[in-house]
Formats: structure tokens, sequence, C-alpha cells
């Protein structure tokens, strides 16, 4: 039994200080000057899996050659609240990684949420899209389910699991059933599938595998695989590997934990 009363109204606690830098009010907290190199697309973000999507998208598309699709990455460190700098939070007003300035049209484009860089970037080069409308409403079905299930495993049982100063019963076995029922899911979907839509690799793909594959092949949360059980899922894993071993994400690993400081 917790001893802890829920009060009439919430304040937040001083001495339970947030590592990622959270309050509850949004905006810059600091002037800042984000560097711009001299590519057509600046991106700001960090080795996180919402950082490692687009990541990928842009190295695939550099092995489609689409020569357009050139980017300076740089690093923001989100432990230490860059993130909350005057020029970030231009670019995105929720001050998340990752976020993305087109420098190709007038005015630059600014684009935040993984989900929508990525969708931006696979129609501006129309590339690892589906081009008929059933195919489409497909592929969006699944990048709304990542869109909508992903922060279930990273705040839900990730920071519960592996984040939270102290363990707690309740979320964590609140949040690890969820999470394996959202792998049952992916398993399953992906029983007769090579990739997402069947036989072609989308941004569907690259929108689910740094959460999803990453998880079951036990690169994050500590042991999180060993406690989730994840052998359970074996068609998630054939998908989990062959995509892992695609060159184009091996250094869009390598490129966002050396992104230019």
């Amino acid at each position: 039994m917790s001893e802890y009363q829920v009060p009439k109204i919430w304040q937040e606690n001083p001495a339970q200080k947030n590592p990622f830098g959270n309050q509850p009010t949004a905006g810059s907290r600091f002037e800042q000057k984000l560097p711009i190199g001299k590519h057509p697309l600046q991106v700001y973000s960090l080795g996180t899996p919402n950082g490692q999507k687009v990541a990928i998208l842009l190295e695939e598309l550099k092995e489609a050659n689409a020569a357009a699709a050139e980017y300076d990455l740089y690093r923001i460190d989100i432990m230490k609240g860059e993130q909350f700098g005057s020029e970030f939070v231009k670019i995105n007003p929720n001050s998340k990684i990752p976020a993305m300035v087109d420098y190709s049209i007038n005015p630059p484009l600014p684009v935040f949420e993984s989900a929508s860089i990525l969708l931006y970037l696979a129609e501006k080069y129309q590339q690892f899209i589906p081009t008929t409308l059933a195919k489409r409403t497909e592929m969006m079905n699944w990048l709304f389910w990542q869109t909508g299930a992903a922060p279930l495993v990273g705040g839900g049982f990730g920071h519960f699991y592996h984040y939270a100063p102290f363990a707690q019963e309740y979320p964590i076995n609140r949040y690890a059933m969820e999470t394996k029922r959202q792998l049952d899911v992916l398993d399953q979907h992906l029983s007769d599938k090579e990739y997402m839509l069947g036989e072609t690799y989308t941004i569907a793909d690259m929108l689910i595998w740094p959460w999803y594959g990453r998880l079951v092949q036990g690169e994050m949360y500590g042991d999180a695989g060993e406690f989730l059980q994840v052998q359970e899922y074996p068609h998630l894993i054939k998908w989990a590997e062959k995509i892992g071993k695609r060159p184009a994400v091996q250094r869009a690993l390598a490129l966002e934990y050396q992104a230019i400081n």
C-alpha cells in the first residue's frame, strides 16, 4: 500500500528534480545560437530512438542516391537542457528532439516530431513511401500506431523500469504488460511479412525499428530484454535483425552518437 496521498491541487516538488529538465511550463529558458552547416537540411538531434529514426531515413536516402537530401547533424544534449534554448524552441515549441530545418526552400521550413520529419522527407524525395492509396493508408496506420504506442514503452515502461529513482510494482507491471502486448502485436503482424507493409521497406519500418527492434535486440533499458522475455517474439526478432544489418541503418546509429557538438 502506497503512503502517497493525492493532493487537492498538484504542485511541482522541487526536491524531485527531473534529470531531463522537464518543468510544467513551456518556452525557452536561455538565449541560444544554433549552428547552421552548408547542406540544405539541418538536423538537431541525439541518439535516442526518436533521433535514430531521422538519421536512418537520411542515410537510406543517401543509399538510394537522393543527392539533394544532404544534411548536417548537430547534437542537442537533452540531459543538459539544450532543447530549451531559444533557437531550438523556435524550431520545436515542444522542446523535444529531433527537429529539422529545410533550407532548400524559402522561407526555411522547420519540421518537428519524428514521424512528421520522416513523412516530410519521404514525400519530398518520393522514396520509401507507397504511391497507392491502399498501401499509403496501411503505412499511415502503422505511423499513427507507433506515435501513439511508443510513449507507453518509453515514458511508461522504460521510465519506471530503468530511470525511476526506486522500483514501483504497480507502474512496472502496468507498462510491462502493455509493452509485451505491443511486442505481440508486431510479432503476429510480421509472422508472414518481410517488412511492415509486406515485401516493401518503408518509413513505417524506420519509425518502428528504433523502439521495438532495438528492444528485442537487448539494446534498451539495461536487462529489459530478459525481463520481458523477448525471445517469445521470433518474427519480430527476425525483422529487427534484418533491418539492423542494413548499411544505412548501421551508419545512422554511428552518426547519431557522433553528431557534431
